[in-house]
């Protein structure tokens, strides 16, 4: 199926619903889902960007904006993760956690409106990584509309460059608590902490990064076409001078570079036998 007849699929499944609630991130995924439930369900689309300390604050005011720019109103959430124990321990199950919080304040939203469907962005490329939320989102019926029309994460960015959004090529998004291995809590401080040290490395022009926090030691993960440039004498003297400051002890560059999702990796090598190295 092409790209064309994708998004044209995308639209028929929305004007199905009638009025959805979205949960809207920002990213590039759930702006094209946004892009296109505005264009057919209108004023009976609400989109709902959840905040917190895990959500980095520099994305809502593009979110805000975004919407706008569609005619669509903006409602911001705030999101209490941080309040429950079972979150902030940091389990494989974290991301339960969060996305039941988040749908739950969706339903309940949905169901003062009247409205019956609650959408998400997610795509067939997220059937390929452990994302214990899609649990949460089963348990609250919530639909994924890019995946039911088929759209990998290569087909968003393909048709939202088609359609001209200005996040086609936007960097991929996550919760800053995906930098923090499981087991170890999750805390306001660290937190920060992971958000300051991106920033540092966005500052010098490093546009899709993560900073894994382990502890002691910063685990950066860059995409490995911007490796050259990180390991410039000038660049890479800033970066290690900056994390240090923040209390880094050691400063590593992940030699497989950004992927998402590196932290379940290890689920990956429990099930596979004789992984090597990609």
């Amino acid at each position: 199926m092409i790209i064309e007849q994708k998004w044209e699929r995308l639209k028929a499944l929305l004007r199905e619903m009638k009025s959805a609630v979205l949960a809207y991130s920002g990213g590039v995924d759930s702006s094209l889902l946004l892009k296109a439930a505005s264009e057919v369900l209108g004023a009976h689309c609400i989109a709902v960007t959840a905040v917190s300390e895990t959500y980095p604050p520099a994305e809502l005011a593009g979110a805000q904006e975004f919407a706008g720019s569609l005619g669509v109103t903006l409602r911001v959430l705030s999101t209490a993760e941080l309040e429950s124990e079972e979150f902030i321990r940091n389990s494989p199950e974290r991301c339960y956690f969060c996305k039941k919080e988040l749908f739950g304040k969706l339903r309940q939203i949905a169901e003062a409106e009247g409205i019956s469907f609650i959408l998400d962005g997610s795509n067939l490329d997220d059937l390929k990584d452990y994302r214990p939320g899609s649990k949460a989102a089963q348990e609250f019926s919530v639909r994924s509309p890019l995946r039911e029309a088929g759209f990998t994460k290569s087909d968003v960015r393909a048709c939202a460059r088609m359609l001209n959004l200005p996040v086609w090529d936007k960097p991929s998004l996550a919760c800053l608590s995906s930098r923090i291995p499981y087991g170890t809590r999750i805390t306001p401080k660290i937190l920060a902490l992971i958000q300051t040290a991106e920033d540092h490395l966005r500052v010098l022009g490093f546009q899709q990064v993560r900073v894994r926090h382990h502890g002691d030691t910063a685990r950066i993960e860059i995409d490995r076409e911007d490796f050259r440039r990180m390991l410039d004498d000038e660049v890479y003297g800033k970066i290690i001078i900056e994390l240090k400051k923040l209390g880094y002890t050691y400063v590593c560059l992940d030699l497989e570079g950004y992927r998402t999702g590196s932290m379940n990796e290890i689920f990956v090598e429990r099930a596979t036998p004789g992984r090597g190295v990609k």
